[in-house]
C-alpha cells in the first residue's frame, strides 16, 4: 500500500449542489473520470462537464423514483476493492469493477425536511439509503479511497490534490493524489456525518428512545468551578456554539452558559434591544428606537449587577456604541454585527470576549443531566401577543400600555423561578429571580424598583409600573404588594384556585389585572 493514492475515477452525487460544479469542472481539468447520478448528472451535463451517467457505469437503469440506482457491485466492489490484494483485483478484474477512487456525496435533506413540514410520505422519501451505504463501503477503505461529505470540505481536497501533484506530467496523465492522514480524516468526519443522520432518522421513529449525538468543539480549562472537568459540544451550527469569536480570552464554561441566557433572551425582541445578564439571569433589559439607547438604558436598569456580565445587542455595534461600551467592564460582547471603528475600539479591551451571531429562532431541544438520565423538553420559544392577554380586572389598561405588560412578561420568562419583573418605558427597573417564595421575588423586585437609580439620585419607578410574574399568583398578597408600591398593572399566568380572590384583590387596590395561559418557569 502507497501512502499516497491517486484519483483517476470519482463519483458524485450530492443533494446539497452549491460548489459541486467548481469541484467538478477541477477534478475533469486533472484528467479525473467522473460518473454521476440523477440531478446531480443533469447539472453536470447542463455546465458542460463531462461525465458518466451512473446507469452506463452499472448497465443497470435507474428505478424505483431514483430509489435504487447505486446499489450494485460494480459500485461497492469499486470501493471496496483492496488495491494491493491479488485476489481482490482478480475478482474485479474477473466482473468487470473499474475502481472508483473518491466518493464525493452528501445525503437526502432528513433533517431539514423534518423541520418544514410534517408530511410523513415526504420525510419516509428523505431517508438516504445508498449514499450512506456507499459512504460505508468507501470509509472502511480509506487507506486507499478518499471519501468527501461535505461542501466545506471541497477545497481541502483540491488543496491536497495539488500539493500531491507532481510539477511537471503530460496533459492527460493523472497525478493527483490524496494522503493517508488526509484519507483518513475525512473517513473518520464521513463516519460522524452518518452517524448524526442515523440517530436523527432514529429519534424521528422511535419515541421511546432518544438518542443524543454531539461534536467535540472545545475542551474547557475548567467547568463552573475550577476543580470540575468540562467541555462544549456542538450539535448545530448556530446559537452561541456557532458564534465567530472576534477576540478576547477562551470562553469558560459559565461565559458559555451565561451567554446561551443573553442570545435566548435577546430574541424575545425585533426592535433595537440590549440584555445584559449575570450568572445567567437577565439584570439589565431595554428596547429602543436604536442600539445605543437600548444599551444605556439596560445599563442603567442595574449599573451594579452589570458589571462583568454578559451583553447581547441585536444589531450593530457603531463607533459610538463601542465608545459607551468600552467604559465599562463586560465579560462578553454578542452582537449580530460590528464595524470596523468599533472592532479597533473594542481590541483594546484585551479580555474582553467580543462574539458575532446570527440572531434567528430554531426549534431546539433543551436537555438538561440528572443522576442517571437526562430530561428533555422543547425551549420556551413562546411569543406573547395582545391575544394571549385576557382582562379579568375591572380596570384595563390602553393598547400601549399592553405592550409594556407584553415587554415584562418576555424578560420574566428569562428569570430563574420563582420570578417576577417590574417595567416601565420599556427598561426593566426592578426584577426579583430564584426565590423560592413568590412573595419575595415580588418585593425584592418592587423594592428595587422603587429605589431605582437613574446615575445621579434614587427615583421610584415602581409607581406607575407594569408587573409580571411566570406564573400564577397562589394568594392574593402579591397583589397587595405590587398595590402598595404602585404598580399600574400585572399580567401573570390564570389558572390558580385563588384565582377570584386574586381578582378581587386587583379590583380593590385598582390594578389593572391581565391573565395568560401559558405558564413560564424557569429553573
Amino acid at each position: 500500500m502507497q501512502n499516497l493514492q491517486k484519483i483517476s475515477r470519482c463519483l458524485i452525487s450530492v443533494s446539497d449542489k452549491s460548489g459541486v460544479v467548481e469541484l467538478a469542472k477541477y477534478l475533469a481539468s486533472q484528467g479525473v473520470e467522473i460518473i454521476s447520478t440523477g440531478g446531480t448528472f443533469k447539472l453536470l451535463e447542463k455546465e458542460k462537464i463531462p461525465a458518466k451517467d451512473i446507469s452506463n457505469f452499472t448497465g443497470f437503469p435507474e428505478m424505483m423514483d431514483g430509489r435504487l440506482k447505486t446499489l450494485h457491485p460494480k459500485v461497492h466492489g469499486a470501493l471496496l476493492a483492496v488495491l494491493d490484494n491479488a485476489d481482490h483485483l482478480k475478482a474485479a478484474s474477473m466482473h468487470k469493477i473499474e475502481s472508483i477512487d473518491l466518493l464525493v456525496i452528501n445525503l437526502y435533506p432528513f433533517v431539514e425536511t423534518v423541520a418544514k413540514t410534517s408530511n410523513e410520505e415526504e420525510i419516509i422519501e428523505n431517508i438516504d439509503i445508498g449514499g450512506p451505504a456507499m459512504v460505508r463501503s468507501a470509509c472502511k477503505n480509506f487507506a486507499y479511497k478518499t471519501v468527501i461529505t461535505d461542501v466545506s470540505q471541497y477545497q481541502d481536497l483540491i488543496a491536497e490534490m495539488r500539493k500531491n501533484s507532481p510539477s511537471t506530467r503530460s496533459a492527460t496523465e493523472t497525478n493527483c493524489a490524496t494522503s493517508f492522514e488526509f484519507r483518513k480524516n475525512l473517513a473518520a468526519q464521513a463516519f460522524r456525518n452518518i452517524a448524526d443522520y442515523d440517530i436523527a432518522i432514529s429519534n424521528w421513529f422511535n419515541k421511546s428512545d432518544f438518542l443524543l449525538s454531539g461534536k467535540l468543539k472545545q475542551s474547557l480549562r475548567y467547568g463552573e468551578n475550577s476543580h470540575q472537568k468540562a467541555a462544549v459540544y456542538s450539535t448545530m451550527n448556530s446559537g452561541i456554539v456557532g458564534a465567530k469569536q472576534l477576540q478576547g480570552k477562551e470562553l469558560s464554561y459559565n461565559n458559555l452558559n451565561d451567554s446561551d441566557a443573553a442570545y435566548n433572551l435577546i430574541l424575545e425582541f425585533e426592535k433595537p434591544a440590549c440584555a445584559i445578564v449575570k450568572h445567567a439571569n437577565p439584570c439589565g433589559v431595554a428596547i429602543a428606537e436604536n442600539l445605543l439607547e437600548a444599551y444605556k438604558r439596560a445599563l442603567l436598569s442595574d449599573s451594579k449587577s452589570a458589571f462583568g456580565g454578559i451583553v447581547a445587542l441585536n444589531g450593530k455595534i457603531d463607533e459610538a456604541l463601542a465608545i459607551e461600551i468600552s467604559k465599562m467592564f463586560f465579560e462578553v460582547i454578542i452582537a449580530r454585527e460590528i464595524d470596523e471603528k468599533a472592532k479597533e475600539i473594542l481590541a483594546t479591551k484585551k479580555n474582553l470576549r467580543l462574539l458575532i451571531a446570527d440572531f434567528k429562532k430554531e426549534s431546539q431541544s433543551q436537555i438538561k443531566s440528572i443522576f442517571g438520565g437526562f430530561l428533555i423538553q422543547d425551549l420556551d420559544q413562546k411569543i406573547i401577543t395582545k391575544n394571549d392577554l385576557k382582562l379579568v380586572s375591572k380596570k384595563s389598561v390602553s393598547e400601549s400600555e399592553i405592550e409594556q405588560l407584553i415587554f415584562a412578561m418576555s424578560v420574566c420568562k428569562h428569570l430563574k423561578s420563582n420570578a417576577i419583573a417590574v417595567v416601565k418605558d420599556f427598561q426593566t427597573v426592578g426584577l426579583g429571580g430564584g426565590q423560592t417564595s413568590r412573595v419575595d421575588a415580588c418585593e425584592i423586585a418592587c423594592k428595587k424598583a422603587a429605589e431605582f437609580f437613574d446615575g445621579e439620585k434614587n427615583i421610584d419607578k415602581a409607581s406607575g409600573g407594569f408587573l409580571a410574574s411566570d406564573a400564577f399568583f397562589p394568594f392574593a398578597d402579591n397583589i397587595e404588594i405590587a398595590a402598595k408600591f404602585g404598580i399600574k398593572a400585572i399580567i401573570a399566568t390564570g389558572g390558580s384556585v385563588r384565582d377570584e380572590e386574586v381578582i378581587a384583590k386587583a379590583d380593590e387596590k385598582g390594578v389593572a389585572l391581565y391573565f395568560i395561559e401559558t405558564r413560564h418557569f424557569r429553573h
